[in-house]
């Protein structure tokens, strides 16, 4: 069997740093530091997984057509990485607007701030 990849897209410093757990469960993480490269990168080669923090578009950044900083990937995916599994990390108080995400592609799963590692292996071990 292959060894599952993952894309962290760290847009903040708030993402946690899971290197060592996904090294542990024998998950072959890359960090990816913006949604231009992810989409490059996932045209290249679709991950398994992605984890990336959602943010609500509250102000003009992405007021309008798109829900979040999560928008563009997603439709990326549509075409690129329709089977890529995408966990979304979200704060208690923006929780009620990730589930719109779900209209663009199929979420694997939401966790919600604090989540801990056991949920996390949960996440990446259950299936579809």
């Amino acid at each position: 069997m292959a060894t599952p990849t993952l894309f962290s897209i760290i847009e903040s410093s708030g993402h946690p740093n899971a290197s060592e757990f996904y090294r542990s469960i024998g998950v072959k993480e890359t960090k990816i530091n913006s949604m231009r490269k992810a989409i490059a990168a996932i045209k290249k080669q679709p991950p398994d997984f992605i984890v990336a923090e959602f943010f609500y578009g509250y102000g003009n950044n992405y007021a309008g057509v798109n829900i979040s900083n999560l928008d563009v990937l997603l439709y990326s995916m549509q075409k690129y990485a329709p089977d890529t599994k995408v966990i979304v990390l979200v704060h208690p108080d923006e929780f009620k607007y990730v589930d719109k995400l779900n209209k663009i592609i199929k979420l694997h799963d939401i966790l919600k701030y604090p989540f801990n590692s056991k949920q996390l292996h949960e996440s990446l071990t259950r299936g579809s």
